[in-house]
């Protein structure tokens, strides 16, 4: 019996996954979320996805939460989001950070917790308010006796450099940066537009200041004045983008560089959740299940070049599971940049049109702690059933992390 087929094959003890949503993404400090922080998106989404899923939050064991920016990656304010949503205090909760890829890290965390028998079903995902906590705030200060060490140093170097320093070593020029990332946008706008983020996306209200509404008494100490507005639709997808325009762009991180704002992820805000059991307890408790979880791996690769993680993390998951690169149908890879993201297809040998198919994170954007759950949700809703999936990224400070999954 193959690989593919053993996966095929239903066990009482399988991961599955029952329900993925997550939140339109919304851009970094001027949409829809600016003024709301990451607990607030992570109650509102953990409401209305427990109204979707018509899930009883007492039946949840364990909720895993990945953030990157947020003080000790949101254990405080995170915690209190799910309980202010509804979970019962029954319900313990650990905030995981492992950078960009910390909502697939809380998806393995309750993953592995089903499959070692210590729970039946738990809430995994992730969320960021890069309008909150981007920024050179964010940054750690180090202890001085590091500051020289060159490996040390190159822990830190910024993301932009490293995937200068990726285009550089592997001669990826601007011009295929910016006809991938073109695509990406292409590929997003047709999806917005045939409504194909509809079903994945959970509608957020949220008030936000009224800029239009006339103060009669012009009183200064006045409250501003609100509106409730409903945030539903991605506001990173730019219509009739081309690769022509997106050259026209000045670089971002070197005066002669090759990766501009065009051609990598934009800063956004967002939450996703990802709902998984063990399958004889889904059946039992009358939940569908929508794929099966198969394996995640993680892998190190040199911190200069972080953005080469996904073409390591691939083979290994791949290893793992006994899969090859052909067995897979569609990848969800993340766009960090054009430039890492091409070399990471490219190296792995993995046909172009199998990646990305409404896009990626060029055009959606990139909210930090939400992409691993957000892939998720996209990725169960491009699969077909008995097809495999795999979802990618890599991770700052040099990593890179890969799941697989078979929808049912």
């Amino acid at each position: 019996m193959s690989s593919k087929q053993q996966y095929l094959k239903k066990n009482p003890d399988d991961v599955v996954v029952v329900a993925a949503y997550r939140t339109a993404l919304t851009k970094g400090g001027r949409g829809g979320f600016k003024d709301v922080g990451s607990d607030f998106l992570l109650k509102k989404l953990t409401e209305e996805f427990v109204k979707k899923t018509g899930v009883d939050p007492k039946i949840i064991q364990d909720a895993a939460i990945g953030n990157v920016l947020n003080r000790r990656a949101g254990d405080f304010e995170h915690r209190g989001a799910l309980l202010s949503a509804g979970l019962p205090y029954s319900v313990p909760f650990v905030a995981l950070n492992r950078q960009c890829s910390s909502g697939l890290m809380a998806i393995s965390q309750v993953a592995n917790k089903i499959k070692t028998g210590e729970i039946e079903c738990g809430l995994a995902g992730g969320v960021e308010s890069m309008t909150k906590n981007y920024g050179p705030e964010a940054l750690i200060a180090i202890d001085p006796a590091y500051e020289k060490d060159p490996e040390f140093v190159k822990n830190g170097i910024p993301m932009g450099i490293t995937n200068e320093n990726v285009c550089a070593k592997f001669n990826i020029s601007r011009d295929v940066q910016d006809q991938f990332a073109a695509e990406s946008y292409q590929k997003a706008e047709k999806a917005q537009k045939e409504g194909k983020f509809d079903d994945e996306i959970l509608p957020i209200e949220v008030f936000q200041e009224d800029e239009d509404a006339e103060d009669e008494d012009e009183d200064e100490d006045a409250e501003p004045k609100e509106k409730l507005v409903v945030i539903s639709k991605d506001e990173g997808i730019r219509p009739g983008v081309t690769k022509e325009k997106l050259a026209k762009i000045k670089p971002a991180f070197k005066s002669d560089g090759v990766s501009s704002a065009g051609n990598s992820s934009q800063v956004s805000d967002g939450a996703a959740l990802v709902l998984l059991m063990k399958r004889s307890f889904a059946e039992k408790n009358g939940f569908k299940p929508l794929a099966k979880y198969i394996s995640c791996g993680v892998a190190g690769v040199p911190p200069e070049i972080m953005g080469i993680g996904p073409a390591v993390a691939i083979p290994k998951v791949l290893k793992q599971t006994g899969l090859s690169v052909s067995d897979i149908d569609i990848y969800e890879i993340n766009e960090a940049f054009a430039g890492q993201c091409l070399y990471s297809i490219e190296s792995c040998n993995i046909p172009r049109e199998k990646v990305n198919l409404n896009g990626g994170a060029i055009a959606l954007g990139h909210p930090l702690g939400c992409t691993g759950a957000r892939q998720y949700a996209t990725i169960l809703r491009l699969l077909k059933p008995g097809e495999f999936g795999v979802t990618s990224m890599c991770i700052g400070t040099g990593m890179g992390a890969a799941s697989v999954l078979v929808r049912e």
